[in-house]
Parts: structure tokens; C-alpha cells; sequence
């Protein structure tokens, strides 16, 4: 079984000063290519403190975290960058587009950060361009976000995080600001995705989008409390 990602007792803590917060508290699981997982769990639970040590945009306090075969805990912020860059794509609840750029220059924005910092060639803003017909949006492309709908931000955050063709989608409350017609249609984009290939990790609170996702993992007090459809 090829694994996409693979955490082993990792442990998440937070120094306050007066308190420390013990966000996760030994976290063990594996992510095979291809999954889609679905991450469930009520408030302070610490699934979204897991995401963002899947992301690489933090680091445990201690336990091993295996992404694309490498150990992240090895990797200097350098080399993290350059993973992440390459293998994860983010969506986020809150879309985080950039207000004054248009549709087609948000997709791009991943682009900007590649090694080396290389301009943008014709070919990526062709791939880009093809990126937003795949989620709808090819007579949006100089539309700003303040012109568009919640669905219609959520659809350019996809493009944006399939632009370099991540292995991994981490998706945090993709549907949390949609209305529930939107919502399935943005499953069905990520359900597609996820039938060509691509691992799909994602953070939810509703157990009808949890329900899309081919397994559903629960955490509760920084720790996995099981697999399987929970209320709440």
C-alpha cells in the first residue's frame, strides 16, 4: 500500500505561558494514495491543529510525520516550502482569494512561489485558464471575488489548489459558507478529483458532506476516538 501521508504519534502542544495546551496528544494515522478522508470532531477537538501539521504549515512538538517519503521534522523550511508547494493543495472555508486580483490571477498565485521564483509562461496561464472551465468559471476569468458567489469563490480556491498538480487536497470546512445546493456541487468537483487520483484529507463538521468521503475518522480531545459516521 503506497501512503500519501503517514503520522505516527504525533504530538501537537501550545506554550501560553501560564498553560500549556495540549492541542494532540499522540495521533497516529496513515492516509494511502488515492483516500479521501473525511476529519469529524466537535470544537478544541484538534482536527484542525491536524491539518495544519498535514499542510506543513506548522510542525509537532514530537512524533514523525512521513509526507511524499520524506520526514518532515528533517526538512529545513526551505525544503518544506518546496514539498508543500509541489504536493499539497489547500481549500480553505473562508476561500482566502485576494480581493484585487481577478479569477484568473488568483489561480495563478501558487505559480509565484515555485523554486526559483519562475515567471509565468503562456503555458501557465493556459493551464490555468483550463483549471477554471473545469470548475465552471471560464466566462469569470477577470471577474473579481467581490463580483462573484460563495460557490463561485470556493470553485476558483479548487483551481487554485490544483494548479500545480498537487498529490494531496487538504480541504478545511470546504462547505461551511454554502448554501446546501452549493455544497453538492462542490462535492461533486472534490468527489471527481479524488476518482482521478488525488488523496483528498478534509476537515468537516456535517455529516452529510462527511458521508461523500469513502471513510470518516473522529477526534475528540486531540486524540482519534475511531473510524465511522458519529452524531454531532
Amino acid at each position: 500500500m503506497k501512503l500519501a501521508a503517514n503520522v505516527r504519534d504525533i504530538h501537537k502542544y501550545y506554550d501560553l505561558g501560564s498553560v500549556v495546551v495540549k492541542a494532540l496528544r499522540g495521533v497516529s494515522i496513515e492516509f494511502p494514495k488515492g483516500d479521501f478522508v473525511a476529519i469529524m470532531g466537535s470544537s478544541g477537538s484538534g482536527k484542525s491543529t491536524l491539518l495544519n501539521l498535514l499542510g506543513a504549515l506548522d510542525r509537532p512538538t514530537y512524533g514523525q510525520y512521513i509526507l511524499g517519503g520524506y520526514d518532515v521534522s528533517q526538512l529545513t523550511d526551505d525544503h518544506l516550502s518546496d514539498i508543500r508547494n509541489r504536493l499539497i493543495g489547500f481549500i480553505f472555508q473562508s476561500y482566502n482569494l485576494i480581493a484585487q486580483y481577478t479569477v484568473l490571477e488568483n489561480i495563478e498565485v501558487p505559480l509565484h512561489y515555485r523554486p526559483g521564483h519562475k515567471p509565468i509562461s503562456s503555458r501557465d496561464t493556459n493551464r490555468c485558464i483550463d483549471l477554471a472551465q473545469q470548475v465552471g468559471l471560464a466566462d469569470r476569468l477577470d471577474h473579481r471575488p467581490y463580483q462573484l458567489s460563495g460557490g463561485q469563490q470556493q470553485r476558483v480556491a479548487i483551481a487554485r489548489a490544483l494548479v500545480n498538480d498537487p498529490e494531496i487536497i487538504l480541504a478545511d470546512e470546504p462547505t461551511g459558507n454554502l448554501d446546501s445546493k452549493t455544497e453538492v456541487e462542490i462535492m461533486d468537483i472534490l468527489r471527481g478529483l479524488n476518482r482521478q487520483g488525488r488523496t483528498i484529507i478534509m476537515v468537516t463538521h456535517e455529516t452529510s458532506v462527511a458521508r461523500v468521503a469513502h471513510r470518516q475518522v473522529y477526534m475528540k480531545d486531540g486524540l482519534m476516538a475511531g473510524e465511522g459516521l458519529f452524531p454531532g
